[in-house]
């Protein structure tokens, strides 16, 4: 149930209902379970539903693992690229738990390739998942989010920088997360007087998920654990919405503004120094 507003509220995600793509695993699942912790409830909605033995984690074992946390869930399977199973899901969800006040846009398609190697599929792939799934996924949750006490909607996007070394090499995907990056504050302009909050945020270094096992990743350098970026979301999703909104956020700096300095429980592995992420110069 949408709880009415008050100060404490946005102090805790306690009681609060997140919507989250690609939450069968990685990033999106250690968001899922930080806010499970505080007795959130989430819905887990992603595309396996049965184990695979390329990926880890399926939406009912992401769901099992949010209830052990203290949260609750509700597994969903959903291509975010079908219209209707988004709306279909989004009913389900509001249903079952009473409303949505968060929305995480979290799924997303890579492709770290050249031009003439990216086939036209994957091309579509990456822009229906990060872009107009990102939309699909807002625009279907819109009403909820308008009746939340404190709305949110983060979308894992980057910062957006010009250089042209980030095109060189994977042109393809990068105008496909940059483009999420516009939706994102292309959405806070529009929704700032709905007072709900849109947001992007992205890792400084390289986070050690399935996605580092695609080319051009594989091999790159150390990084840090899918929980510095659940910290940092849940730092963005506590805070007021109409006082925090369009900001390009990135986990690290996020977590120093609150006053964290030792990252070092962050590593993957003990002792080494993380590689900075795609788009991240410094």
């Amino acid at each position: 149930m949408v709880q009415a507003a008050s100060a404490a509220a946005s102090a805790s995600l306690a009681g609060k209902t997140l919507f989250i793509t690609g939450a069968s695993r990685g990033i999106g699942k250690a968001i899922a379970l930080r806010a499970a912790r505080d007795g959130a409830r989430v819905i887990v909605a992603a595309k396996t539903a049965e184990p695979d033995p390329r990926l880890p984690g399926t939406i009912h074992s992401a769901a099992a693992e949010i209830v052990a946390a203290g949260g609750e869930a509700l597994p969903l399977q959903v291509d975010i690229r079908d219209e209707a199973q988004v709306q279909d899901a989004v009913a389900r969800a509001a249903a079952h738990f009473g409303g949505i006040d968060i929305l995480v846009n979290n799924a997303s398609a890579i492709s770290l390739t050249r031009a003439e190697a990216t086939p036209l599929k994957r091309y579509d792939l990456m822009m229906d998942i990060n872009v107009r799934g990102a939309f699909v996924c807002t625009q279907a949750c819109l009403a909820h989010l308008r009746r939340a006490a404190n709305p949110h909607v983060l979308l894992l996007a980057p910062p957006l920088d010009p250089d042209p070394r980030w095109f060189a090499q994977h042109a393809a995907y990068t105008v496909s997360k940059y483009a999420m990056s516009l939706l994102g504050r292309g959405l806070a302009a529009e929704l700032r007087d709905d007072g709900i909050a849109v947001n992007t945020l992205w890792p400084r270094t390289l986070i050690e998920t399935s996605a580092l096992n695609v080319p051009g990743l594989d091999g790159t350098g150390d990084g840090r654990t899918p929980q510095i970026m659940a910290d940092a979301a849940y730092r963005i999703l506590t805070r007021p919405s109409r006082q925090f909104s369009g900001h390009a956020c990135l986990d690290e700096t996020v977590l120093r503004e609150a006053g964290v300095d030792d990252f070092d429980p962050y590593l993957a592995r003990p002792g080494t120094t993380p590689a900075l992420d795609l788009f991240v110069s410094t």
